[in-house]
């Protein structure tokens, strides 16, 4: 039974999703990072929101962990480099608060706007200040979004429907897509010379940290009215500061800071600026939302392998997980193979596919014969971490798709080039494949030679010259180390050229057993591959 610790506030209908599945919880909120690493390595899962910090430190000592689940969008608290490295799954759920987010970002614009909340302060203690706040009309004005995704999205439609025009700036925005929303879409100076109020929508990575540098505002309209409720960092606080008083930012009004818990800020107290303390997501049904989604997620992928939401793996659907298991293992094994036979690593990898897998979802098969490519040399490799381990290492990696299959109805073949050395053949690739027939994968080629087999836990690769009695000399000699044969797959290029023995053994052969083989005058290569 899988076992999850929530380690953040979660509603009881989501520890019940968790239960009624099967899996075990543990709810322990509010550890340290030293009572969290005494007990990680206990659990499947992790569930989180903002609190709990899954730093590199906790990763490391999370030694069963296989996903990470954060009810929210944000990740910040997650060292998603150290759980990718790891082959730890993490999952957000990017949807579940979006309305909730939006809305809070017109309500700051409207509060900015109008000076609401200074309002409310003065007329409470019985100033009636109405002559100190002129506000300013939103319709009309041009709003300028940085990030149209998701959650800028529902601010457009929000603000389209207040009568502002929309322009946004997002790299990731198709022109097809901003007329679908019917915003314009353009670069970022043009956004800042345009906009008569900016709201943010982007996640805080390497390249959008400080997108409203001090000389970005700078470049802004006098008296534009700014406000993020995406992530601290995005914009240069003392500059935001300066630009308050001095006048040339109308307003501000900020749910997140670089530093948070913001007890202290250089915003803080500055002419027309308001502050919430993180509130985007903080409604009931926002709260709620994510922890249902976080659970069912994290379940999906526990139970049956479905990955849904993951910023560092392949999605795959709850329905396309049956399917495409078979084929994950075939690619796996395959990868293998040309891991353990490629003594002298390898420079190139492209992975072809053929006939019905090649119209599935082969993001996770191509993790999967990653995966199984690099264990022999990597030791600790999963799909979660092999995609990235291989773009790290400079391998080039490609794919190829056709729809049709010559021979069988799916086919996945391996090719891994490899350096030249003495042992290497004349190609400098090695070449795999094999398909799935009746849910099992099975090996149908080898160095371009037809040779159908299953595969087994250990199997004997032998690569020789075609001579007669060779085979008959294999069999005894296996016989005579005590080694029993489970199954014997042979293929040949022509009467006399290059042979390959596949051979399916019940245990480890000696090593001195490989030695003498090496030594055989026909014998071009040979090796124990375990599966």
């Amino acid at each position: 039974m899988p076992k999850v610790l929530i380690a953040d506030d979660l509603s009881q209908a989501a520890v019940d999703i968790f239960t009624n599945r099967g899996i075990e919880t543990d709810i322990k909120v509010g550890l340290s990072k030293d009572e969290l690493i005494a007990i990680v390595d206990q659990y499947d899962g992790l569930a989180v929101r903002s609190a709990c910090k899954p730093d590199a430190d906790v990763i490391a000592a999370a030694t069963n962990l296989k996903v990470i689940g954060r009810a929210g969008i944000g990740v910040d608290n997650i060292d998603i480099k150290a759980a990718t490295a790891k082959g730890v799954v993490v999952m957000n759920t990017p949807f579940g608060n979006a309305v909730t987010t939006a809305e809070h970002a017109i309500a700051m614009m409207f509060a900015a706007a109008r000076q609401i909340p200074a309002a409310d302060q003065g007329t409470q203690v019985g100033k009636w200040p109405k002559k100190h706040f002129v506000g300013t009309e939103l319709s009309y004005k041009t709003l300028g979004l940085i990030g149209c995704g998701n959650i800028g999205a529902r601010v457009a439609e929000r603000a389209k429907g207040l009568t502002m025009k929309v322009v946004a700036y997002d790299p990731f925005l198709t022109e097809e897509r901003a007329i679908e929303l019917g915003v314009e879409k353009v670069d970022l100076d043009t956004l800042l010379a345009r906009a008569d109020v900016i709201t943010l929508h982007t996640p805080l990575t390497d390249q959008t940290r400080n997108i409203l540098s001090r000389e970005a505002l700078a470049k802004a309209k006098k008296g534009l009215i700014l406000v993020n409720c995406a992530r601290g960092g995005l914009v240069d606080e003392a500059a935001v500061r300066e630009m308050l008083d001095n006048g040339h930012l109308g307003a501000a009004a900020f749910d997140v800071f670089a530093e948070e818990p913001a007890k202290e800020n250089v915003l803080f107290g500055a002419p027309n600026f308001i502050a919430t303390p993180h509130l985007g997501a903080a409604t009931v049904e926002a709260q709620e939302n994510v922890a249902l989604q976080v659970a069912e997620q994290m379940s999906d992928y526990l139970l049956s392998g479905a990955v849904t939401n993951a910023l560092n793996m392949p999605s795959v659907t709850a329905d396309e997980a049956p399917r495409l298991k078979p084929f994950i293992e075939l690619a796996e094994k395959l990868g293998a193979f040309a891991g353990q036979v490629s003594d002298h690593g390898f420079e190139e990898v492209i992975i072809e596919y053929e006939g019905e897998v090649a119209e599935l979802n082969r993001k996770p098969v191509t993790a999967a014969a990653l995966s199984g490519l690099l264990h022999a040399s990597r030791g600790d490799v999963n799909m979660v971490s092999a995609p990235s381990i291989l773009a790290e290492s400079g391998v080039k990696l490609s794919e190829t798709k056709t729809e049709e299959s010559p021979v069988y109805d799916n086919l996945i073949r391996i090719k891994v080039k490899v350096p030249r050395t003495a042992n290497s053949d004349e190609t400098g690739w090695r070449s795999l494949a094999g398909t799935v027939s009746a849910g099992r994968p099975r090996i149908v080629e080898v160095k371009g030679m037809p040779l159908e087999g299953a595969f087994s836990s250990v199997m004997l690769y032998v690569n020789n010259i075609d001579k007669p009695g060779f085979i008959g000399a294999l069999g005894a000699m296996l016989g005579e180390a005590g080694i029993n044969i489970a199954t014997f797959h042979l293929g040949r290029q022509d009467a006399g050229g290059e042979a390959i023995a596949l051979i399916g053994i019940d245990g480890e052969p000696p090593h001195e057993l490989t030695a003498k083989l090496d030594a055989l005058p026909h014998v071009r290569y040979a090796k124990v591959l375990n599966f």
